[in-house]
């Protein structure tokens, strides 16, 4: 497509020129704000080059925001749960401070592990999930997945010969987050597989999950001392450990509502 050149046309048809220009060059955010901008640099006499510095620099931002919000969706969460959205104040056990510390994503950057370990209620999803998030907005490749249906679909990769493959897709991911380990028994070749993935990503890309269960409890997920002990090294060396505590929130507020009913 031949744009025309502007030069010497009136506004009403330099703006149609712009406006096919942006079109052909795909320039969405440009075409949207060139109306207003154009307005409000003629009211402050910016310079053209300030103008145009305007212009692109809206376009790379919304560019970044598109980005950021391309990630979040590919992530897989299964609803949206900000850090801006939890409530500290019902759970005393965590610091707040900590929180926002982690979703700077440092420790995403150094490749280390997260674990936030409680009981039901107590806020483990929601973290994992903020957390994810903040990652996937600040540029990070993220992956959400419940543990038994990663588990799931690393046997049926393996019976399909494609476990390599799949390991390498979930070891590409800057951090994976595992929710609900420990709700549920894994035999032993689920738990080998498990381990897999998390070898693949030692030390390299960071894994964080959610457990109801504390680390020596873990023998009843994964049944095997040895190999328990070991997915126990992987997930929590050199990394974060988070205790949300034992009492639900979800519970207190369900019995609260009960209360001034």
């Amino acid at each position: 497509m031949t744009v025309q050149r502007t030069r010497g046309l009136t506004d009403q048809a330099a703006d149609a020129a712009v406006d096919t220009a942006c079109r052909v060059l795909r320039l969405p955010t440009v075409r949207t704000v060139f109306p207003a901008t154009a307005d409000a640099a003629e009211r402050e006499h910016l310079s053209y080059r300030g103008f145009l510095a305007e212009l692109l620099m809206a376009e790379c931002d919304d560019r970044d925001r598109r980005r950021s919000e391309r990630r979040a969706k590919a992530a897989g969460f299964p609803r949206q749960k900000l850090l801006k959205d939890f409530d500290f104040t019902a759970n005393p056990a965590l610091e707040p401070a900590v929180i926002h510390t982690l979703a700077k994503c440092d420790w995403i950057r150094k490749g280390l592990p997260l674990c936030l370990i409680g009981d039901s209620g107590t806020g483990k999803s929601h973290l994992l999930i903020g957390l994810g998030t903040e990652a996937a907005l600040a540029g990070f490749r993220v992956r959400y997945t419940l543990a038994a249906k990663l588990v799931n679909e690393l046997v049926e990769a393996a019976d399909e010969k494609q476990l390599t493959r799949t390991i390498a897709r979930y070891g590409r991911v800057d951090l994976l987050c595992i929710d609900e380990l420990g709700y549920m028994e894994l035999d032993r070749r689920g738990a080998e597989l498990l381990f897999q993935v998390l070898t693949e990503r030692e030390e390299k890309n960071s894994v964080a999950i959610a457990s109801n269960e504390s680390f020596s409890g873990w023998t009843k997920t994964f049944t095997d001392p040895r190999l328990c002990a070991a997915i126990v090294d992987r997930l929590t060396f050199g990394g974060n450990i988070i205790e949300t505590g034992t009492t639900s929130y979800r519970w207190a507020t369900t019995r609260g509502k009960q209360t001034t009913s």
